[in-house]
């Protein structure tokens, strides 16, 4: 499996891990997109069906098929972004001189002169966790100032329990149907049981419920980000039904409603082409630490 490599948002800078998904080739062998780490990444804002797939060369028995064009959703500021590839018969410059680049498609580890903040891999769209903070011996401790900061503390600032899990298996989105699927199984990898899935096939112009004891969910499987409408539309109903509420897009969040969603402790997911969903804001990463 190939290793993380850092992908600068073209947005906020933030540089965020990203791991090029392996696809099973037709005789058995394992291929992912070679991805062009010399050119920059492109923002997303209007996607096609025929931009979204790209050519891939099994190195095992030479077989040329589709797969999902890598993207990423940058966990800071959601933006979504599409990583430039090889295309089928170029060969990488890197490649031909040993140079970095051959170890980077290789599934090597990237020196830390090509990215000096990513020494610690981790995973794309979770924030680092945060320093610890060394005690001062100049301040007094005061047993009363910390219950009363304790109690004063917000309810974001409670760090979650990790919850043991099973590593997610993405299934690849080829329809609004595959991304309302894709949004259920997560659901219930992050702990919701009894799913409940709406019947007949969805439309690509509109989004999906998704019901679970406790939840109240909303898929966009369109190619325009979600809007401040529609975070504010699950929110009142995860209200009325008194149930948290979370939202998954394919093309991303507007400002606006990214602002919106924090304010009302929203879990906003991004999901790409590959099937895995990728939080966007604190809450989603509240939600996948602690789970349901």
């Amino acid at each position: 499996m190939a290793e993380a490599v850092p992908v600068r948002c073209p947005a906020c800078l933030r540089e965020n891990g990203y791991t090029a998904p392996v696809f099973p080739c037709a005789c058995g062998s394992p291929v992912h997109p070679p991805l062009d780490l010399a050119a920059p990444p492109l923002p997303l804002t209007h996607r096609t069906w025929s931009d979204s797939w790209v050519a891939v060369r099994c190195e095992s028995c030479g077989r040329e098929s589709e797969w999902p064009h890598p993207e990423l959703g940058c966990g800071s500021c959601g933006t979504v972004v599409r990583l430039p590839v090889h295309p089928v018969g170029a060969e990488p410059a890197a490649r031909l001189d040993g140079g970095d680049g051959a170890a980077a498609e290789a599934g090597a580890e990237v020196p830390a002169h090509k990215n000096d903040d990513a020494d610690v891999r981790r995973p794309a769209g979770h924030a680092p966790p945060p320093a610890p903070q060394p005690a001062s011996e100049s301040e007094p401790a005061s047993e009363f100032a910390s219950e009363s900061e304790s109690e004063s503390a917000p309810q974001s600032a409670i760090q979650p329990t990790p919850v043991p899990r099973p590593a997610f298996r993405p299934v690849t989105i080829r329809t609004a149907r595959d991304a309302v699927a894709t949004a259920a199984l997560y659901l219930r990898w992050l702990g919701f049981q009894d799913v409940r899935q709406p019947d007949g096939r969805p439309i690509p112009s509109a989004a999906v419920d998704l019901r679970a004891p406790g939840l109240v969910a909303q898929v966009d499987p369109t190619t325009a980000p979600a809007g401040l409408r529609a975070v504010e539309c699950v929110w009142l109903n995860g209200l009325t039904a008194s149930a948290t509420s979370v939202y998954f897009a394919l093309a991303g969040y507007t400002e606006a409603a990214r602002a919106r969603a924090d304010d009302l402790g929203i879990p906003l997911f991004v999901m790409d082409l590959t099937g895995m969903p990728q939080p966007v804001n604190d809450p989603a990463d509240e939600l996948i630490g602690a789970g349901a």
